[in-house]
């Protein structure tokens, strides 16, 4: 397949606008500013450009919610605070191409009549950070940016804010939130923010991969960009961007097409690593359900992964090979739920922490079956009662982790201190 996303991964100065224009680079801004802006939402909509930060919501559907009889500005917002443990795809296109994600935001803002984009970038992506900032730069000197860009009358500013570091604020809201500069706390829903956004106004959140996908749209049509060729199945349009990581030869990011498979996945990052078997797939992130080996054959698209008892989220997937401990595997993940929940709820702020201690417990040979059994109790009464999902995001792996790997767990029970555990 093409590739599309990461064509100019390992290209010599591939973040420079020169290197990005002479690839092919800024055509589709300056055809969008000749269509109407209703005419990009439907292009997209045909598409089935689904949203990549890990709700997989149609993007074109997204755009279409901002009320255009609202007399406020209109704002679009780049969520690019990549926190998903087991994700990285977003760092390496913005290292590496941070100007197709500027070119598809401003084709974004501009479909939903918007004049000001933010890009919002996690604390820790320091390199992501100073190459956005420096390619925004070069797109305003260039007058892809700015008043009156490219004598269309059209007003286009973009601005970089970079985070402080909270898993939270990858939760749409509480990104606007800290936009604003308050605590990065998400906000009760409804209103979504595409009517009550970032300064009350209304506001589309996509995430980076989503929006680099856009200029490709506009350039090759919305039938070519969801067909087979380009990588799509139905539902799910273009390329999708895979990070694995974990007991895999070569952990990386992979762009290929939805039809690929969670084994093919791990069979293109040169199989599992030291041709151990594979124990538990993990495939869109830390926050996803895990699925067994019999089950890792499911295609890598949002509507397949559902069908399978996970979600593909953010695509992050992880590979664990027998042999791996997977009560130690499981405290670990928990301990950064608890860390990183805000505190505003009390079924996330409490049970994060008491899973986890659950967890320590288990691990170190104090674990009972009392304790266990509470340990679904408590994760199922996390699950849907929460102002976000964060909540869910430590209570679901908990629950399948214990349900289908149940004698592991209680094989800890009475254990003289931590099992042995292969990194």
């Amino acid at each position: 397949m093409e590739k599309l996303l990461t064509r100019l991964v390992g290209v010599q100065d591939s973040h420079l606008i020169a290197t990005y224009m002479a690839k092919g680079g800024y055509q589709a801004w300056p055809k969008a500013l000749k269509m109407e802006p209703a005419a990009i939402i439907e292009e997209v909509k045909k598409a089935n450009l689904r949203g990549r930060g890990g709700a997989g919501f149609p993007c074109g559907m997204k755009w279409s919610f901002v009320d255009q009889k609202v007399q406020k500005p209109k704002y679009l917002v780049v969520n690019a605070d990549e926190g998903e443990p087991g994700t990285f795809k977003d760092r390496l296109l913005m290292e590496w191409d941070p100007h197709a994600m500027i070119e598809g935001a401003i084709i974004g803002a501009f479909a939903i009549r918007a004049h000001v984009v933010y890009i919002y970038v996690r604390g820790e992506l320091a390199k992501s950070y100073a190459r956005t900032v420096a390619a925004v730069g070069e797109a305003y000197a260039k007058g892809m940016l700015g008043k009156n860009v490219l004598g269309s009358g059209w007003d286009m500013d973009v601005h970089v804010h970079r985070g402080a570091g909270a898993y939270i604020c990858g939760e749409e809201t509480a990104l606007l939130n800290s936009l604003e500069g308050k605590r990065g706390q998400p906000r009760f829903k409804p209103p979504f923010p595409a009517v009550v956004g970032l300064f009350g106004a209304p506001t589309i959140v996509n995430n980076v991969e989503t929006l680099a996908c856009v200029p490709w749209i506009l350039e090759r049509g919305a039938t070519w960009f969801a067909s087979a060729e380009a990588g799509g199945v139905e539902g799910n349009g273009g390329p999708k961007v895979y990070c694995i990581s974990g007991h895999v030869e070569r952990p990386g990011v992979y762009e290929l097409p939805h039809s690929t498979t969670g084994l093919g996945l791990i069979e293109a990052a040169g199989g599992m690593l030291g041709g151990r078997a594979l124990k538990a797939f993990i495939p869109g992130g830390s926050s996803t359900p895990p699925l067994l080996p019999s089950e890792s054959n499911v295609r890598m698209d949002f509507d397949s992964v559902k069908k399978a008892g996970s979600l593909l989220g953010s695509a992050g997937a992880m590979a664990i090979r027998e042999g791996t401990c997977l009560v130690r595997f499981l405290w670990r993940l928990l301990k950064f739920y608890h860390h990183e929940s805000c505190g505003q709820c009390t079924p996330c702020r409490e049970g994060t922490g008491w899973i986890e201690r659950m967890m320590w417990k288990l691990e170190n040979g104090q674990g009972s079956a009392e304790e266990l059994a509470l340990l679904e109790t408590t994760s199922k009464r996390m699950i849907g009662t929460t102002i976000c999902v964060l909540s869910d995001a430590a209570a679901m792996p908990a629950l399948d982790f214990y349900k289908k790997w149940k004698p592991e767990f209680h094989a800890h029970i009475g254990k003289k201190g931590p099992c042995d555990f292969e990194a």
